[in-house]
């Protein structure tokens, strides 16, 4: 025991002094162990620190109160509810009547002389320097006592009189107001002092207002509906503080108490301190299915974690790996001496290892040094950028050991090979410094090759015969693998192809074939980086051309539209006019809708007064999929599977399944011809029938056999849907008009229909202006785009804008992204190879100069060192890259069409599934030339032209 201590005692010695000798090599492989300890352990404090205990997130969400209670919306229902409140149901059956709805009363839940505090919010449009700005209003008494903790004062204070608010920090920035500004709200006249500024910890980007309970959306919300605009909905809940402390909190047995009175609690006391599961009665219930997560991070997280910590260990490996063999050539007569003077296999061995030992743990206590560091110095910038406050900058010292540990095995296992190697020269090898000659192992490749197929097939299997992608995923990994393990047997390949190349290349490819030790291993990590790379990019470029074909256009290409839901239609004129404005407009076709009730009633509205109308669909053409039935059972089960896959090509169960975001409830507008131009329905019957006075129909199962539409004006909209809920007809006046049936194929872009203003009067309807359609002559650019949202704001409230741009990708600066890193690890790799060449074959660029060779023969070798290298990583990389890729993608549409044979046999019919498979050319071609180039030319510029000449050894 204690030789074995003194052994190694004095191999971690001289590791330390020869660390410390050669400070260029240590510093690279300390900086390559170190930096991704660096970023795990910043990583680690934080989440850590991000990652908030139960008291902080209570801390925040009810401040310093007992509980918070709530209005759960079941008309006073009793209810039961998970302990910490975030899932609920109302207490009995109601299979077969009508499930409750609507407000209860909260008071009803307060115990006896506890303190209240109101608690709304709500959302409104409000004024700022550049016009308006959606925000929240939060009406709070956020002096009280038990609203500490809630909000963080910043500057100035919090309001205290009702024409006074506070803002946070976000809204006064987006909004160019300070403290001291006036403040409006839009619809409202009156006007609010800002006195101060705060910050929700939880919600650092949240556009709020806090005001006095009672002093800002009560008055908004009733001068809204004064001018007949959508009001403003408004959530409440109540903070309650226990009368004298409340020693035992907001019991278990206090929220049951209070769930009999419908209402929801949230509780300090039962969240800290919750119930055993067979107490809570929402547990028992048959028909209640608890979700348990994962943890923060989730399996699949964890699993993704892990397989990146294992594949960055096996890329340090890969690249520290050279760095310690040409170490341990480069100090083989020390090694040699230890040899002579009686030291074993075993003591060579230990030195190699000792200086992964000691690289490794000053990598490790460096690299968490420095993420604890800079982790702290970023403290603020992480927090903005994660849109929260830390709770605590927390340090877990067992977490950060296992990181540091994780240095330390890294280091000793790139140094495992060299070590080997080193321990098995002979002492007379060592002492006269030749190398001699081993020939290549033939066991590595043969596994590599076992390997690689063994993957394949996994891969293959699983795309093919199952839809998991875990197992292309898997196969793909292990196939990689074998391809490292047969980098060496590759490398001899490329050598083969020196015979073509002029002097330097060549020299370079040979030197880079004979010392396999060192290109391998970088090669390998290049291969690595470039083949992940290569998988995701030619995964996103395949789900880019996917989302391309699948993408439907809401408008013809280069088409607006511009809609106004609120008013009455009272600023449709001035929306018109800022789009004549601010855009270049070649047609503009002006869209009405039908109206029912008072003529301030907005679109989609429930005050009363105010109805809706929908489209009447012919009993024989309603879908026996689809009708209602008596007993509210789903119509499609009785039907056989081949009755449903025939019913589903049926033309009354097609559907039109283009969103509707532009038009009217019912997908009716009232237009002109011009609207057909705007929208490119280029069939004559169309125009012609709205010239007749016929409603032009783009749906077949809504136009009766007689030609004819039929359209219900419904003006009791709770009586409405009472009927509908029950089974019965829903009551209401009906209109008939004659219709027009546009030919299979022609696009409505979204519309029912078009009924022409003289039609609309002749039967009675009454109409109010929507919007309008229309077309530009030249595409809308950026600064247009941001003046005609500005006038929109100005002008009107819930203006609806949208411009045709059709597909916009989303992965393009992902697989920019991609080619950098591949890029920036290609080279790095290489340059480290090229680093280590050069140290290790600083005799043979001495002897190129003594025989006469150039200067710049020095230079353009080690470009093509570097270049070799890249070049060779960088062609298996891809190679190995893209199969993964195509894998998984034939696994998701095994997915996608076992997906749709299943929508067939219950009737519906989906599009055909689309699963293209593209290969990112522009990403493989900057890979396989530019980095390869771009690495070459680099080491090139870097390298000295000229080297010391060598004085000779003393014999």
């Amino acid at each position: 025991m204690t030789n074995w201590f003194h052994s190694w005692r004095a191999a971690v010695r001289i590791a330390r002094r020869d660390a410390w000798r050669f400070k260029g090599r240590s510093f690279l492989v300390l900086a390559m162990i170190a930096l991704p300890i660096l970023g795990v352990s910043a990583l680690d404090v934080t989440l850590r620190s991000a990652e908030l205990s139960t008291t902080e997130k209570l801390s925040r969400s009810l401040g310093a109160a007992d509980a918070r209670l709530s209005d759960p919306e079941y008309g006073g229902v009793a209810i039961e509810q998970k302990p910490d409140g975030e899932d609920y149901r109302p207490v009995g059956d109601y299979d077969n009547k009508p499930y409750p709805d609507g407000p209860g009363d909260v008071s009803k839940g307060f115990p006896a002389g506890a303190t209240v505090l109101t608690d709304s919010l709500g959302t409104a449009k409000l004024r700022t320097t550049h016009g308006l700005l959606q925000g929240e209003i939060r009406e709070l008494k956020a002096t009280d006592p038990l609203a500490a903790g809630l909000l963080t004062p910043v500057e100035g204070r919090l309001p205290q009189k009702a024409d006074e608010v506070a803002a946070t920090t976000h809204f006064l920035e987006a909004s160019g107001l300070e403290v001291g500004s006036a403040l409006a709200a839009r619809g409202l006249d009156r006007e609010y002092r800002i006195v101060g500024s705060y910050e929700l910890p939880g919600d650092l980007k949240a556009n709020q207002v806090n005001a006095l309970p009672g002093a800002l959306l009560k008055p908004l919300g009733e001068a809204l509906d004064k001018a007949g605009m959508t009001g403003v909905d408004t959530d409440t809940t109540y903070l309650v503080g226990l009368k004298d402390g409340g020693a035992a909190g907001f019991t278990w047995n206090m929220v049951k108490e209070t769930n009999a009175k419908g209402v929801r609690v949230e509780s300090r006391a039962v969240i800290l301190d919750p119930p055993a599961d067979a107490d809570v009665p929402l547990y028992q219930r048959p028909d209640y299915q608890r979700w348990e997560s994962d943890g923060p991070l989730g399996k699949e997280m964890l699993a993704i974690l892990a397989t990146i910590v294992g594949l960055a260990m096996l890329e340090i490996c890969l690249l520290a790996g050279p760095a310690f063999a040409v170490g341990a050539r480069r100090s083989r007569r020390q090694l040699g001496l230890v040899g002579a003077n009686g030291g074993d296999r075993r003591h060579i061995r230990a030195i190699v290892l000792a200086g992964g030992l000691v690289i490794g743990t000053a990598a490790a206590v460096t690299g968490t040094v420095l993420g604890i560091g800079l982790t702290r110095a970023l403290q603020p910038v992480l927090e903005e950028t994660m849109g929260k406050r830390f709770g605590a900058f927390e340090i877990r010292p067992l977490e950060l050991l296992g990181i540091a540990l994780l240095a330390v095995v890294t280091g000793l296992l790139a140094a495992i090979v060299p070590a080997v190697t080193a321990s098995r020269q002979t002492v007379l090898a060592s002492l006269t410094g030749r190398r001699g000659v081993r020939a290549a192992s033939r066991v590595l490749p043969a596994i590599g090759l076992v390997v690689v197929a063994a993957g394949a097939a996994i891969a293959l299997a699983g795309s093919l015969y199952t839809t998991q992608p875990t197992i292309v995923a898997a196969g793909s990994a292990l196939a990689e693998l074998g391809v490292v393990a047969l980098t060496p047997a590759l490398v001899g390949l490329f050598g083969r192809t020196g015979r073509w190349l002029p002097l330097s290349p060549r020299l370079a490819l040979r030197d880079s074939v004979r010392n396999r030790g060192r290109t391998a291993p970088a090669v390998a990590a290049v291969l690595a980086a470039v083949a992940g790379s290569v998988a995701v990019a030619t995964y996103a470029a395949s789900d880019e051309a996917g989302q391309r074909a699948g993408y439907e256009a809401k408008l013809p290409y280069g088409v607006g539209s511009v809609m106004v839901r609120e008013g009455g239609g009272r600023d449709v004129s001035a929306v018109r006019d800022a789009v004549q404005r601010d855009l270049s407009v070649a047609v503009r076709a002006d869209v009405d809708r039908i109206l029912v009730g008072r003529e301030s009633c907005a679109l989609w509205d429930s005050k009363e007064g105010c109805g809706r109308h929908e489209i009447v669909i012919p009993k024989a053409n309603e879908c026996p999929l689809y009708v209602d039935t008596p007993d509210g059972s789903d119509p499609a089960e009785k039907f056989t599977v081949a009755e449903r896959r025939k019913l589903g090509q049926d033309w009354r169960c097609k559907t039109n399944d283009t969103e509707r975001v532009f038009t009217s409830e019912s997908g009716l507008v009232i237009g002109d011809a011009k609207l057909l131009t705007v929208l490119g329905i280029k069939d004559p019957g169309a125009a012609r029938a709205l010239a007749d006075g016929k409603v032009v129909s783009f749906e077949k199962p809504q136009r009766d056999k007689d030609g004819t539409i039929a359209i219900r004006l419904i003006t009791d909209q709770e009586a409405a849907d009472n009927a509908q809920a029950a089974g019965k007809e829903v009551p209401g006046e009906i209109k008939k008009l004659a219709a027009y049936q546009v030919p299979d194929g022609v696009q409505g872009w979204g519309l029912a229909g078009i009924i022409s203003p003289a039609t609309a009067r002749t039967a009675g309807l009454a109409t109010a202006p929507l919007g309008s359609f229309f077309t530009t002559d030249k595409p809308v650019d950026s600064e247009q785009r941001q003046r005609l949202d500005g006038d929109l704001d100005r002008t009107a409230a819930g203006a609806d804008l949208h411009i045709e741009e059709g597909f916009v990708g989303e992965s393009n600066i992902v697989l920019l992204s991609l080619t950098i890193f591949a890029g920036l690890i290609t080279i790095g790799a290489a340059g480290i190879a090229t680093g280590l060449a050069q140290a290790d074959a600083e005799a043979d660029l001495k002897t190129l100069a003594a025989v006469g060779a150039p200067p710049r023969v020095r230079r353009t070798l080690s470009g093509f060192q570097c270049g070799v290298v890249a070049a060779m990583g960088v062609v298996l990389g891809s190679a190995a890259g893209v199969l993964p890729a195509i894998g998984l993608r034939l696994s998701e549409a095994r997915q996608a069409t076992a997906d749709y044979e299943k929508s067939l046999d219950q009737g519906f019919v989906p599009d055909v599934p689309h699963i293209p498979i593209t290969v990112p050319w522009e990403t493989l071609g900057t890979l396989l030339i530019l980095v390869p180039l771009g690495a070459a030319l680099l080491a090139a510029l870097v390298t000295r032209s000229r080297g010391a000449l060598a004085r000779r050894e003393a014999a």
